[in-house]
């Protein structure tokens, strides 16, 4: 392979950060005594942006560097071999032209994706002939996109059902928090999650369990949070009360009774007079009651959702009361 003869080995611009970076480690003469060592700036990176293996603390007899895929200087996986004097490049197997070296060793990755993802060693070239090989590691995640909540069970029966909640879509590596009504959603007795927390279940849902829910996916270097999901769980009907509590009706008075109850969906109503069927309304109307309408007044409540029913029975007394 015909080697280069003028670096750095890309003609593109780095982010400007980084050239600051070079240019400060290039023009920076450190203690002999001083460690050698590989900084990557930034640790952690988007897929997609550039990530500089920063050299520090060069020995003076240094005249080329190799850098290599890995914590080992394996041949195999040489990415490039750089000669200072010359600005010779020879390329290794590793190279995939998406590499930058500078003068000072340093080297840019341009556009990472998440298999750069790792160690990466650089073997100096000395006059010395004593090797010297230092390693450096950065980690690359992906650019999250907002996620979404799916459920195996939309419309769950209270005290019968369970709910299983998942943040699409997935990643690897990324953490996953879920919040209800706005607050972070803290592990319960009902409440069990995946490994990851990708997932949560909601056991033996109630009606508390509406939310509204949202999960977010988290990494180092980016998050994002769902649009809200609330949970349309079917209950009911629980146990009716009849108004107004009055159970003494003057003669000739009007009778208005009205029935209600908890239940989702709302519930069906109907009337019972001394178990004669009388209508299916909320509200039971009787003008100018006699004697004749006193008797035991239930209401049934009636969810045709949860196939349940319940009945309150309120006695009513018509009789001559005294004018107060």
């Amino acid at each position: 392979m015909e080697p280069s003869s003028a670096p750095p080995r890309r003609g593109r611009v780095p982010w400007q950060g980084l050239l600051l970076t070079v240019s400060l480690v290039t023009f920076w003469n450190p203690p002999a005594t001083a460690q050698l060592t590989v900084e990557s700036v930034p640790p952690n990176v988007v897929e997609g942006k550039d990530v500089l293996l920063v050299v520090h603390n060069l020995p003076q007899d240094t005249i080329g560097y190799k850098w290599y895929r890995g914590d080992q200087t394996d041949s195999n996986r040489r990415i490039l071999t750089y000669i200072i004097d010359t600005g010779t490049i020879f390329m290794g197997l590793e190279h995939t032209d998406r590499e930058t070296i500078y003068p000072n060793g340093s080297l840019l990755l341009h556009n990472v994706t998440q298999k750069d993802t790792g160690y990466y060693t650089l073997d100096l070239i000395r006059k010395n002939p004593l090797s010297k090989a230092v390693t450096g590691q950065f980690r690359v995640y992906p650019e999250l996109p907002k996620p979404s909540i799916t459920s195996n069970n939309s419309s769950p029966m209270e005290d019968k059902d369970s709910v299983a909640l998942t943040c699409e879509p997935e990643h690897l590596n990324i953490t996953y928090l879920w919040w209800k009504n706005g607050q972070r959603l803290q592990d319960s007795d009902r409440l069990l999650m995946s490994l990851n927390n990708r997932t949560i279940i909601l056991l033996n849902i109630t009606r508390n369990d509406t939310g509204p829910y949202q999960c977010e996916n988290w990494s180092p270097v980016s998050a994002s949070r769902s649009d809200p999901v609330t949970l349309d769980v079917l209950y009911g009907p629980d146990v009716p009360t009849i108004s107004p509590p009055d159970s003494y009706y003057r003669l000739g008075a009007n009778l208005n009774l009205s029935c209600h109850t908890a239940s989702n969906p709302p519930a069906q109503y109907s009337w019972l007079i001394n178990a004669s069927l009388q209508q299916s309304t909320q509200e039971l109307f009787i003008p100018n009651a006699t004697v004749d309408n006193s008797g035991f007044y239930a209401c049934i409540a009636y969810n045709s959702a949860t196939g349940r029913n319940r009945t309150t029975v309120k006695t009513i007394t018509v009789k001559f009361l005294p004018v107060s």
